[in-house]
């Protein structure tokens, strides 16, 4: 019972830093700065990071010769594809919590990856949560009217980032047996890193700025998205997900618009009426039937 409470705890807090996370992005598209800089430069410092963190720890950090591909698959699907189709979403749709919303459509696919290759068990009443969750999560969002011209085309590439998504839990639950969580994200971002280089190096640096770039309302969004949004986030969801398993894991993505449109509420980024209140109650319920226990199938 502790392991699984730890587990919920670390679930809970990455879907925290990962609503957080879309105010962040939207901040830094705002002031200019391109997908393809802040993305690679979020992924290169939380690998580095996690690097250090397990030298530091002695985790064994051995990658074996049978799950190299297991690895680039990993860093492929997350951060290369799922990052630039997200933040290429969030840019196109031009709301966080719309963004959110749609990424939040994946435990749909992984409650299906879930009993169909993990052989997990999803009750009647951990489904009807997962509809209930959604319910909730549209009474947040169906107001808004205001779209731009684009609007079409980013939902287009945000359920490419969903799909994304699902298969990046998917590899983490097949590693999660033999690696420790902090050593699969570290090669994940480390990876990653590789994989985005030649982005970063011919459209990030293409009208780089010292000015702005280096600049405290750069640096900062930057720095948290790379230490809180990925290095953290990202090893509580490793843990989480080897111990809940994909399905019931993955229920807790669609808490991450809430938390989007709260924040963005605090901040005010965005303003909620009566109703999207109403919607938040709803999406919490569904959270917690999604994982009730049930003895029917």
């Amino acid at each position: 019972m502790k392991t699984k409470a730890t587990a919920y705890l670390a679930a809970s807090g990455t879907v925290l830093l990962w609503g957080m996370s879309y105010i962040w992005s939207d901040r830094l598209l705002d002031a200019g700065i391109p997908v393809e800089f802040f993305v690679p430069v979020r992924t290169l410092l939380a690998g580095v990071l996690l690097l250090v963190l397990n030298k530091a720890a002695r985790l064994d950090m051995r990658m074996r010769k049978k799950d190299i591909g297991k690895f680039l698959l990993l860093a492929l699907c997350m951060p290369l594809v799922y990052f630039i189709c997200e933040t290429y979403g969030l840019q196109l749709t031009q709301s966080p919590t719309i963004t959110s919303l749609i990424v939040a459509t994946n435990p749909l696919f992984a409650m299906g990856a879930g009993m169909l290759i993990f052989k997990e068990h999803f009750s009647r009443l951990n489904i009807l949560g997962v509809f209930v969750t959604l319910a909730g999560l549209f009474l947040v969002t169906w107001t808004r009217t205001e779209t731009g011209p684009w609007f079409w085309a980013g939902v287009a590439v945000l359920f490419l980032a969903v799909i994304s998504e699902v298969s990046q839990i998917a590899f983490t639950k097949s590693l999660s047996s033999t690696y420790a969580p902090s050593v699969i994200v570290m090669y994940q971002f480390l990876l990653g890193a590789v994989l985005f280089l030649p982005l970063f190096l011919s459209k990030g640096m293409a009208y780089f700025d010292a000015s702005l770039y280096l600049s405290w309302k750069v640096v900062y969004p930057t720095l948290a998205l790379a230490l809180l949004c990925s290095a953290t986030a990202f090893t509580f969801w490793a843990y989480a997900i080897a111990r809940l398993g994909v399905a019931h894991t993955s229920v807790f993505l669609a808490v991450v618009p809430l938390v989007t449109a709260v924040l963005s509420f605090l901040f005010g980024d965005e303003r909620l009426a009566l109703l999207q209140w109403a919607g938040l109650a709803v999406g919490l319920v569904g959270i917690y039937l999604t994982q009730t226990e049930s003895n029917k199938a």
